[in-house]
């Protein structure tokens, strides 16, 4: 069974946009998704008043909760482990890598090419990881396919994940997995590597930007 899941959306819990994420779910849905997840940023408590849409919505959609963690070098996505309370603010990325390994979650980096907060060539250096983010919606192409050409050196799989800081804009890359993801085995599905990023968008013949 493919499952077809937004691993990186952002709400007016991340405190950088007005996104409602009962409307994000909703889009989420609309778009034919199983699953979305939320990545506020800085801090995994950001998510927490989402728990109690995870309840409604259990039998049309899976919801599921990550961190969107500024780590010194750039921007990463976690699972699996609350990063809240660690004393890991800026830490060095592979500080990062290492203790959430030894929590048991994963550690992804986001957009890792695109300007700004982003590691750059630098994700060529990071042990430990267990996939890269290939297509983000709110990046470049010529980025994503850096990052994508990243994973491949590295030998990992890449996702895909919307980077929504609208609802409208949730589902238009999605990470599609070979099998079930259920909020208790999604940390092990990443780990195991049977997935892919998808990107839904067109780009304009020769200019290098999306429809």
């Amino acid at each position: 069974m493919k499952c077809k899941v937004d691993l990186h959306v952002h709400s007016k819990f991340s405190g950088d946009n007005e996104a409602d994420p009962e409307e994000s779910i909703l889009q989420a849905i609309g778009r034919g998704l199983q699953g979305i997840a939320f990545t506020e940023h800085y801090f995994y408590g950001a998510s927490e008043p989402i728990e109690s849409l995870r309840e409604k919505y259990k039998n049309r959609i899976r919801i599921f909760r990550g961190v969107e963690f500024s780590t010194a070098e750039g921007h990463c996505l976690v699972f699996g482990v609350d990063t809240d309370g660690m004393s890991l603010k800026y830490a060095p990325v592979e500080e990062l890598v290492r203790i959430v390994a030894d929590l048991g979650g994963v550690v992804i980096p986001s957009h890792p090419y695109r300007k700004g907060s982003s590691l750059g060539d630098a994700v060529l250096r990071v042990k430990g990881l267990c996939a890269i983010e290939g297509f983000n919606g709110c990046t470049m192409p010529a980025w994503n396919e850096r990052a994508i050409g990243a994973a491949r050196v590295l030998r990992l799989p890449f996702t895909g994940g919307s980077d929504a800081h609208a609802s409208r804009e949730v589902g238009m890359c999605y990470t599609e997995f070979d099998d079930e993801v259920t909020g208790e085995n999604l940390v092990a599905l990443l780990k195991k590597g049977n997935f892919r990023g998808v990107d839904t968008r067109k780009v304009s013949a020769g200019s290098g930007f999306f429809k």
